[in-house]
């Protein structure tokens, strides 16, 4: 069953929102695959840098590449990462047909949004990540949430105007 909507803009908006966060979350996932690839790239401009990022793409690099020589089956876990981000997107589809009804989705994908954040401070430093690095992956979560909020509350919105 679908959304049945007093205000079809609003509906469109909505799945919109969704949309691009789905989208985000794929493409955010296939980028896991070509892991080796990306940082080789990313070595071309090193120069331009800053040292301290320039250290941390090296000795990334370094470990990627080594590891994907000697033991290529670790990079499996990239492999699973993507299918993770793929198959979480496909958990939007709920609410791309019926928001109002799949609210509990986005909300979800909220509170995901925000355990990024203890994840990356707690587990970044066990795993050596620099701080600078922690921060980007909690960006992740609160611009994440943006959109996220913004799409909750278009659908409280439409679920009040559907309710009159």
């Amino acid at each position: 069953m679908q959304t049945k909507s007093t205000n079809p803009r609003l509906l469109l908006r909505i799945r919109l929102g969704i949309l691009f966060f789905i989208v985000a979350l794929v493409v955010s996932g296939v980028t896991a695959f070509p892991v080796e690839t990306e940082l080789h790239s990313l070595m071309a401009s090193r120069d331009q840098m800053p040292g301290w990022l320039s250290a941390f793409i090296t000795k990334a690099y370094e470990g990627i590449s080594i590891t994907n020589r000697q033991y290529p089956m670790l990079a499996y876990g990239d492999d699973w990462l993507a299918f993770a981000h793929i198959v979480i997107a496909m958990a939007f589809i709920g609410p791309l047909r019926d928001p109002v009804r799949n609210i509990w989705v986005i909300e979800w994908a909220m509170l995901a949004c925000i355990a990024i954040i203890p994840l990356a401070l707690i587990a970044g430093p066990i795993r050596s990540i620099p701080f600078y690095w922690q921060c980007i992956d909690c960006s992740f979560g609160i611009f994440g949430i943006i959109p996220l909020w913004i799409v909750r509350r278009w659908i409280k919105k439409l679920s009040s105007a559907n309710a009159s």
